[in-house]
């Protein structure tokens, strides 16, 4: 089962450990093989990487531009390295800038490679182009099943 995630950053302590135990047991239930496909942003998508890893699973990332590790906060680039470091495979988008067009294409990337999407989302508007809601309605459209992680009273900051 190949499975993509997309979700919120700059997620508090609180949530961060909802949200984790959470994909920890949505990943539990998966029968078979499980690969990761995710760009490695902070929050959920570091996340994910990291539970995937836990349980036996492999990585995939996709880089959304030449200048993506740089923009993340540097509090991430530790984690970001380590778990691209475990990756099997990386695909490199054709970007310099780290930008909401790099960050979309990537994760249509990730959609068109997966058979199922995680969406760490609180069911709100994208607050820009390329947001978790862009990233759903992109695998809606096309076909692939979401599943939306999102812990009952959690709020996003």
């Amino acid at each position: 089962m190949r499975i993509a995630i997309t979700g919120h950053r700059g997620l508090n302590d609180e949530v961060t450990a909802k949200v984790a135990k959470a994909i920890d047991d949505m990943l539990s239930l998966v029968q078979g093989e499980i690969v990761g496909v995710t760009c490695l942003a902070d929050g959920a998508d570091q996340l994910f990487a990291e539970a995937v890893l836990r349980c036996g699973g492999r990585l995939e990332v996709v880089v959304p531009a030449q200048e993506y590790r740089d923009g993340l906060p540097d509090t991430a680039h530790a984690t970001y390295d380590k778990l691209i470091n475990q990756a099997k495979a990386v695909h490199r988008c054709d970007y310099r800038t780290s930008n909401s067009d790099a960050h979309m294409t990537a994760s249509r990337l990730m959609i068109d490679k997966s058979d199922r999407l995680f969406a760490v989302w609180d069911g709100m508007p994208a607050r820009g182009y390329g947001g978790t809601a862009d990233v759903v309605a992109y695998a809606e459209n096309n076909g692939v099943p979401v599943t939306v992680i999102w812990p009952p009273g959690a709020r996003r900051d």
